[in-house]
């Protein structure tokens, strides 16, 4: 979804072309599912792991760099060659859904087996060639931590050159702005009530990026125990510490990103990592329905 204010309908139009282009270029480049005729895309790395190099957009590239930097900054809850496990874990909760009787949880032992080749060191990225090589051919990208977000950046910038003072962009969870509203009031984003359809609250912001994980995103029932799909690298299960982490900075990428570490590191480790981040927020719903915040967080609440 998005909203922009313009003075004329021709050019916001040409905003909204130029956007929606950009959106499907992403989309296509970091897709790990599908591969595009005249296209090297994420899952053509993945398919050609432990073969060969493939040669791939510098978009590509670039977010490969910055989310292995992102696993740094959270202390390796950010893993992107985790692809292996997400997968085992897509096919349980898919079979569980299809038929919830029978749902299973996947064996720690093939979680143990799909982890092994989850190294970050695997990952060969050449500059001068343009080419990204995966090591070992069991070892499997997944973006879906980190993906939108940085597209979404990507994007908003993009719109912000073209000459756009006043947009929200809104990317399945994942809220980009520019500016304020038309009559320069902030823009208002809700942030989802975990235990329902309603809102929790909500924030104002002018220029920032609002994104929010929760475990009520997708999530299938095992002998009456939910489990969602933010897998906790060190567990290998769901992480058990919130059901939802809402993350506000300038930087979409770096509010995605975020999202899923916070999500897999206690509370206290958590506040610390925020706290030593300029211009980023953070808010935490846990599992018994208490809530935690950031120190700057409340000036971004709408009372």
């Amino acid at each position: 979804t998005v909203i922009v204010y313009d003075t004329s309908e021709r050019s916001a139009n040409e905003h909204f072309d130029e956007l929606h282009t950009l959106l499907q270029e992403y989309h296509r480049l970091y897709d790990i599912y599908h591969t595009y005729e005249g296209l090297n895309n994420l899952a053509t790395v993945n398919e050609q792991a432990g073969k060969a190099s493939v040669a791939v957009d510098n978009r590509i590239l670039d977010l490969v760099e910055y989310a292995k930097q992102m696993d740094t900054l959270t202390d390796g809850r950010m893993n992107i060659v985790m692809g292996r496990v997400l997968d085992l874990w897509l096919q349980y909760r898919e079979a569980g859904l299809n038929d919830p009787d029978h749902a299973t949880l996947p064996p720690m032992v093939e979680l143990e087996t799909a982890n092994a080749d989850a190294n970050l060191e695997n990952i060969v990225i050449d500059r001068a060639a343009g080419t990204l090589y995966l090591v070992d051919e069991k070892t499997q990208l997944d973006v879906g931590a980190i993906g939108k977000g940085y597209a979404g950046q990507q994007i908003t910038e993009a719109m912000r050159e073209s000459g756009v003072t006043s947009m929200l962009l809104s990317i399945g969870g994942n809220v980009c702005s520019i500016g304020t509203r038309a009559d320069g009031t902030a823009w208002q984003v809700g942030i989802q009530d975990p235990y329902s359809d309603g809102t929790l609250c909500a924030v104002q912001v002018s220029g920032q990026s609002v994104v929010t994980s929760g475990t009520y995103e997708r999530f299938y029932t095992v002998d009456g125990k939910r489990y969602h799909h933010i897998i906790d690298p060190e567990t290998l299960l769901p992480s058990t510490y919130y059901d939802s982490v809402t993350v506000i900075s300038e930087n979409s990428a770096l509010a995605d990103a975020l999202t899923t570490g916070l999500f897999c590191l206690p509370l206290a480790q958590g506040q610390a990592l925020v706290a030593s981040l300029d211009g980023v927020e953070a808010f935490w719903v846990l599992p018994d329905g208490t809530t935690a915040q950031s120190s700057g967080f409340s000036a971004y609440l709408v009372s």
